[in-house]
């Protein structure tokens, strides 16, 4: 069974594609992106890896 560990990452509109760009190379997943829970034009990106022992 494959097991997944989990971040989120608050997006800075400018900097969007960067931050994205750098996660993935780590090996996350872009999952889903959702507006912040205190200010709605603050995003934030739920990213997801295969956990490694």
């Amino acid at each position: 069974m494959t097991k997944w560990e989990y971040v989120t990452v608050p997006l800075l509109v400018h900097a969007t594609k960067q931050i994205l760009d750098t996660w993935g190379e780590d090996g996350w997943e872009l999952v889903q992106v959702v507006p912040g829970p205190n200010n709605p034009e603050q995003l934030v990106a739920y990213l997801k890896r295969e956990k490694t022992a």
